[in-house]
């Protein structure tokens, strides 16, 4: 799809609407205009700003002046992903990135205040794809078309499924926020983390049957599967969100995902991260990249140049000359994980440049390398372009959904034994490429945390996942630099939530901090 270039003022709080210099008028009377705003709804998980690499960004650069940083994805990451045993990042002097890296942040660091901004100019941006779709101003315009209306129909479906997915995401890091879904109430109040969750559940439920169909031409946008798999996570999360489990119903969800036979594993496992991931039969909902035309500091752009350094050649990823950032890499848990003997098809990308133990954070070869993504096809060709890459980020796959449903299911959430036990060694079977990791029975719960660990290594799962089996606050499972010291130590459990942003308290009187913070 192509993007709607708006001009669209900078966010820096959730009490202001992105801004347009377009009116209403003479944008929306173009009955492409609606397809194209939908596509800036997508792009802002992929993109930061007006125009490709950087320049015009959507986020103040008062909070990120490196717009690069300022990313969904990019964000998403690295608050799912530093402060656990799964990755460090090198970099010192990048704003307050170090406090990520320990799981000690303040109120006010950088990037909690960036995803926080992120998730809700995704939701401002749905809110007006909705209030200007509405049927009552399709009327005014004359856009009665029955075709074209069907259209506008599965276009809201897709608007309110983003919504939804940052709603998720919101509810997540941040517990009780707004919740705001149409047009914005000064100063809006502060919603439970109930009311978000029964109001994600309510949205894709009311929006399943809308959605586009699953096929090659609507690659990189949400259909039904989708929308299973995100409330599939929401309800398995649902117990650190409510307090109440609801496995059967992500069991309902999983299996039908499963069940719908749209999705494979891929032959290959490493073919998920690669420049022609596109053509993977397991991504459900990936964020696409492509090096021509989606072109962000973010992304993909930034997990393949991230991992890459000390004697590690840029090229065999697929970048430029010079490309290596000298920033991401495993934690000497998340390395020591693997069964790196046998398990080759998950650990034969690891790239130890120096040493497995991280006595230093600033030091890139102090750690092992982990460059997953590449920009290189399947076949090894490099990407249409050196510094942007053509990988997608797979938000959802299916060898999720199948560990999703071992987990349900040693949890008492229904399904059959036998067949999570299939599932597990199904995916086990591609790691090791036979039969010898396979497990006889059902292991223990804590098994599937450490499987998922290795399965889905640096896809923004694990500290959901930690925060889940309750292993991420507290002493119960303890990594390098967890709380601040190199051998690790016990973590206040105020840290399973992010705080909300000094500025938004500041600007809002209904909002109230969470705990400890």
């Amino acid at each position: 799809m192509a993007f709607l270039f708006l001009t669209v003022g900078a966010c820096t709080d959730t009490l202001v609407q992105p801004k347009s210099t377009i009116s209403e008028g003479n944008v929306f009377a173009d009955v492409g205009s609606y397809k194209k705003f939908l596509a800036k709804i997508y792009a802002g998980l992929a993109v930061t700003g007006q125009q490709g690499g950087a320049g015009q960004p959507d986020i103040d650069p008062a909070v990120f002046p490196d717009e690069g940083f300022s990313n969904y994805v990019r964000l998403l990451w690295n608050l799912n992903e530093l402060p656990t045993d799964e990755a460090a990042v090198a970099w010192g002097g990048d704003l307050s990135i170090q406090e990520l890296n320990t799981a000690l942040w303040a109120a006010n660091n950088a990037f909690v205040k960036g995803m926080y901004y992120r998730v809700y100019f995704q939701v401002a941006l749905a809110n007006e794809f909705l209030r200007q779709s509405e049927d009552a101003k399709l009327a005014e315009r004359g856009q009665n078309d029955p075709g074209f209306r069907a259209e506008i129909a599965q276009y809201r479906a897709e608007a309110r499924f983003l919504r939804a997915l940052s709603y998720w995401h919101g509810l997540d890091f941040f517990g009780n926020i707004p919740l705001v879904t149409g047009p914005l109430i000064t100063p809006p109040q502060q919603a439970t983390k109930q009311e978000i969750f029964d109001y994600i559940v309510s949205e894709l439920n009311a929006i399943m049957n809308d959605l586009p169909p699953h096929n090659a031409s609507t690659y990189g946008r949400a259909n039904k599967w989708a929308a299973h798999m995100l409330l599939a996570n929401v309800y398995l999360n649902a117990q650190v969100y409510t307090g109440q489990e609801h496995w059967s119903d992500g069991m309902a969800e999983v299996t039908a995902v499963i069940n719908s036979n749209d999705y494979s594993l891929a032959p290959v496992w490493r073919n998920n991260f690669l420049a022609d991931n596109n053509t993977s039969p397991e991504i459900i909902f990936p964020v696409p990249s492509d090096g021509k035309n989606t072109q962000a500091y973010g992304n993909t752009t930034f997990l393949i140049h991230a991992a890459c350094g000390g004697s590690m050649s840029p090229t065999v990823y697929g970048l430029a000359a010079g490309g290596c950032w000298w920033g991401n890499r495993l934690k000497p848990e998340a390395y020591n994980n693997y069964d790196g003997a046998n398990d080759t098809a998950r650990t034969s990308f690891f790239v130890v440049t120096g040493q497995v133990p991280m006595p230093n954070l600033t030091n890139f070869t102090d750690g092992v390398a982990a460059p997953k993504f590449a920009n290189v096809t399947s076949t090894g060709a490099p990407g249409s372009d050196g510094t942007f890459p053509d990988t997608d980020f797979p938000m959802f796959r299916l060898a999720d959904a199948y560990l999703m449903y071992v987990e349900l299911n040693l949890r008492g959430g229904g399904g059959d034994a036998t067949t999570a036990l299939n599932y597990l060694n199904a995916i086990r079977q591609r790691g090791y490429g036979n039969t010898n990791g396979n497990f006889a029975q059902l292991p223990p719960l804590d098994s599937i945390l450490a499987e998922r660990g290795r399965e889905l290594l640096w896809e923004a799962h694990r500290r959901v996942d930690l925060i889940r089996f309750g292993k991420f606050t507290g002493n119960t499972y303890v990594w390098s630099w967890k709380g601040g010291p190199q051998a690790g130590t016990s973590l206040d459990v105020k840290y399973n939530l992010y705080p909300l942003p000094e500025s938004e308290l500041s600007a809002n009187p209904n909002l109230h901090q969470n705990p400890g913070y």
